[in-house]
């Protein structure tokens, strides 16, 4: 998946759900992380304003301070 498909479909969730469209885009952000990793899920968090309108938190690194 390329970042503009997310895009694409995050677009399309918020549309057809509207504000209960977060089980759809969590499915698209689990594959971004996947294929293209933390920064990217995290690029899209922000651009969509998604930990606010639908409480889908940024990923945290994956690298622990402990």
């Amino acid at each position: 998946m390329t970042l503009d498909a997310a895009r694409q479909r995050i677009e399309s969730a918020i549309a057809q759900y509207g504000q209960h469209a977060a089980m759809a885009i969590e499915l698209v952000i689990n594959e971004v992380r996947s294929d293209m990793g933390r920064d990217a899920v995290n690029e899209l968090i922000d651009e969509f304003d998604l930990e606010l309108m639908y409480n889908i938190a940024p990923m945290e690194s994956d690298y622990s301070n402990s």
